[in-house]
């Protein structure tokens, strides 16, 4: 079962450590691996402070991956949406899926958003099929937007309304339980 819980003390390392891999760091549109002390300075501003908020994808019971949300003091109501799947034994295997759509669930139930938007590369097909698969729609397409080991790389915008999940939300919970990737 995939789940979210609130963020511990002890997922500050094991985030660091996921995200020192390659294959998680060549998704990542920060410019450059953060240090030790400004990732530590970034996830103690992840868990106080209220513009952000951030949830550890579990796959049975153990830290799988991340899912946060950014802006929500915006009195627009909309968030940045990030995730990643670290632990590499829960890749491809719908943890990316069943995290976000526990995670729209908390930003259009919990949270009252009106909008949820993302910005992925435009090589991570595995992001941007969950992504879809989830309801998020394409809205825009940036060439070079970011440089990624000083090459520049093109990023797909997405977004998903809250009265588009409304329309989803069942069918997508329904799949992802018989599934028995999330609680019914």
């Amino acid at each position: 079962m995939i789940d979210l819980r609130d963020l511990k003390d002890e997922d500050e390392a094991v985030l660091f450590r996921w995200r020192a891999e390659p294959e998680v760091d060549r998704w990542m549109s920060d410019a450059a691996f953060p240090s030790r002390d400004a990732h530590a300075a970034w996830f103690e501003a992840l868990r106080r402070d209220p513009d952000m908020q951030g949830w550890m994808i579990v796959r049975g019971g153990e830290p799988a991956g991340l899912l946060t949300l950014t802006g929500l003091l915006s009195h627009h109501r909309r968030a940045g949406w990030n995730w990643f799947v670290g632990a590499a034994d829960a890749r491809r295997r719908g943890v990316g899926r069943a995290a976000q759509v526990l995670g729209l669930d908390k930003a259009f139930g919990e949270l009252g958003l009106h909008k949820v938007f993302a910005e992925v590369m435009a090589d991570n097909d595995a992001a941007l099929k969950a992504q879809s698969a989830s309801g998020f729609r394409r809205e825009g397409y940036l060439r070079g937007h970011v440089l990624k080991n000083g090459e520049p790389r093109d990023v797909v915008l997405l977004g998903i309304l809250a009265e588009e999940w409304a329309i989803l939300r069942e069918e997508a919970r329904r799949s992802l339980s018989d599934a028995h990737l999330i609680a019914a």
